[in-house]
């Protein structure tokens, strides 16, 4: 059995929880994998590859991921845990749950919130990767979002910097730091200008995009559109001409509605359809766990 890094981000719409499903079906030993819509990086941190490129269009979880890949762990924990003494946030790794008169159960969020907002005021002002990724620790599900002012407006949650999180950075870290992986900045659009080039070597891309169908926090303030579902299944479409071989992730059917523009694409393309089983706990557009069919497309 495959064990998995988990990335330290708790992105929306995450495939963790789907790679024992989704990697099956992915060819081994590329010369380059390209996570296209990366997220917390998932799917692309356990890739088998001689490279792997890491890209996203969000400017602000990009600057996480570089700010992981250039910093070792010690460093960073000890920024991380210098900006939890400047805003007296909680620390129930070192102190305990009793400390706080909290349990695991309530959890830390009454304590933590006049700090917490203090912090998401000063991050809000003084933008960097490590105040956002600190913000993600102390925030409701460790998520991230923003409102369309681009402000981080996510409120205080339960859960502080204990053991299981510092694992888990830990091994993100690490694994973004021995892998050869680059990271990008991206809009998937601009990644035609590349694609004879990839073309001549054995490249692979996995995309798994906002979903059309969904209205998730990474969906919100019209951040994926009919015109960009239309554009990537063209841009899919370029792939297959230049034999890429890809993978794409994305939903047949969500809450009584058809995805018939991927029906129709996929059906009139002859790519192959897989059913995977899945739900998102974590997302709040997710109220009946049956009401979504996760698919993968793939044109091999």
């Amino acid at each position: 059995m495959s064990i998995f890094v988990n990335s330290a981000l708790n992105y929306t719409g995450s495939k963790y929880r789907l790679l024992g499903q989704i990697m099956p079906f992915l060819p081994k030993n590329n010369d380059i994998f390209i996570d296209l819509f990366c997220g917390g990086g998932s799917v692309g941190i356990n890739a088998s590859a001689k490279k792997i490129i890491l890209n996203d269009k969000n400017t602000s979880l990009i600057g996480i991921l570089r700010l992981f890949q250039n910093v070792n762990f010690g460093k960073l924990e000890s920024e991380i845990e210098s900006i939890i003494d400047e805003f007296n946030l909680s620390k129930s790794s070192q102190f305990g749950y009793k400390f706080y008169n909290a349990d695991s159960s309530s959890g830390l969020g009454k304590i933590n919130k006049i700090a917490f907002e203090r912090l998401k005021f000063h991050y809000n002002s003084n933008k960097s990767a490590i105040l956002l990724f600190v913000l993600l620790i102390f925030s409701f599900n460790n998520q991230i979002r923003f409102n369309s002012k681009g402000e981080f407006n996510l409120p205080c949650g339960k859960r502080d910097f204990n053991d299981k999180m510092r694992k888990k950075l830990r091994d993100f870290v690490n694994i973004l730091q021995n892998k050869n992986i680059e990271i990008l900045n991206f809009d998937f659009r601009e990644f035609y200008k590349f694609l004879d080039d990839f073309s001549k070597e054995k490249s692979f891309f996995y995309i798994d995009p906002p979903y059309y169908l969904a209205n998730a926090s990474y969906n919100e303030n019209g951040g994926w559109s009919y015109k960009d579902e239309k554009e990537l299944l063209e841009f899919l479409d370029a792939l297959n001409n230049k034999n890429i071989k890809f993978a794409f992730s994305n939903v047949l059917y969500h809450n009584e509605k058809e995805h018939s523009m991927l029906k129709n694409w996929q059906e009139k393309s002859n790519y192959k359809l897989h059913l995977l089983n899945f739900s998102y706990k974590n997302c709040n557009y997710q109220r009946n766990k049956t009401s979504s069919q996760e698919v993968l497309v793939t044109n091999y």
